[in-house]
């Protein structure tokens, strides 16, 4: 395969693994340990009070204060630190399995591509998912970042990139370790948030999307992606998942019917 790297200007170099933080020193440890394939670590930090930050640094991070922008300008400006131009991109409650580090190493010694994705496992109820919308859950996270970059949302940020896409193989773990009751609290905000930003866009919700996004959702990540086979686990994470979708398009209908005169 030819080369992706025209002259040599974007040739193999080392990593910098950069995530942001806020009040992580519960999971912090773990995740930073993972790590040990890049030649840096960045954190951002936006006020941690539960020493997150002295944490970090005694794990060899580099740390940085930024107050919080929104993810994805918040994971903009983190890779923007760091000192390579190959960056890894995690959260502070994932962890990079042995395999998905050897992967990293093996296609870092020639790689063939200008950006990776790599299959996340979600941790819920106990339990790691293997089916339905829990995995593969395909995260972009190792890229040249001359080539791609954080996109500008608030919430559900994602990487942009125009290069041809690679798969690695091994899992990023994914272990919140949340109860139930805060892991509902956040859906609520993400949901809010999706909704504020998809009428920021012009975007419109109807009542045909409010009733049949949900069921088509269930069919697709329970039924067809077979998350059944996760057990009850799978059953509560797909019907989540489907109640988003529900309160997503209801919150837009809110905010529309407001904005009429």
């Amino acid at each position: 395969m030819e080369s992706p790297f025209p002259c040599g200007s974007t040739a193999p170099g080392p990593i910098s693994a950069v995530l942001i933080t806020l009040n992580a020193a519960r999971c912090l440890e773990a995740c930073l340990e993972s790590l040990d394939f890049a030649a840096e670590i960045i954190v951002v930090d936006s006020g941690s009070s539960d020493g997150t930050v002295a944490l970090a640094e005694r794990l060899g991070a580099r740390v940085i204060h930024q107050p919080w922008l929104g993810f994805g300008p918040q994971k903009h400006f983190a890779v923007s630190q760091a000192a390579h131009d190959w960056v890894f991109c995690i959260d502070a409650d994932e962890q990079v399995s042995p395999a998905l580090a050897a992967a990293i190493r093996q296609e870092m010694a020639a790689p063939a591509r200008l950006a990776y994705r790599v299959p996340r496992c979600n941790r819920f109820l106990g339990r790691y998912l293997r089916h339905g919308e829990g995995y593969p859950d395909w995260n972009l996270r190792l890229f040249h970042r001359a080539h791609a970059r954080w996109s500008d949302h608030t919430v559900h940020e994602f990487v942009q990139t125009a290069a041809e896409v690679g798969s690695l193989t091994g899992d990023l773990l994914h272990d919140s370790a949340e109860s139930l009751d805060s892991y509902l609290a956040k859906q609520n905000r993400y949901t809010t948030l999706a909704a504020e930003a998809a009428v920021a866009a012009g975007k419109r919700a109807g009542y045909g999307r409010l009733l049949l996004s949900p069921v088509f959702r269930f069919i697709k990540f329970y039924l067809v992606r077979r998350s059944f086979l996760d057990g009850l686990p799978g059953l509560v994470h797909t019907l989540i998942g489907c109640s988003n979708s529900f309160f997503k398009y209801a919150k837009m209908l809110e905010l529309q019917q407001r904005a009429k005169p």
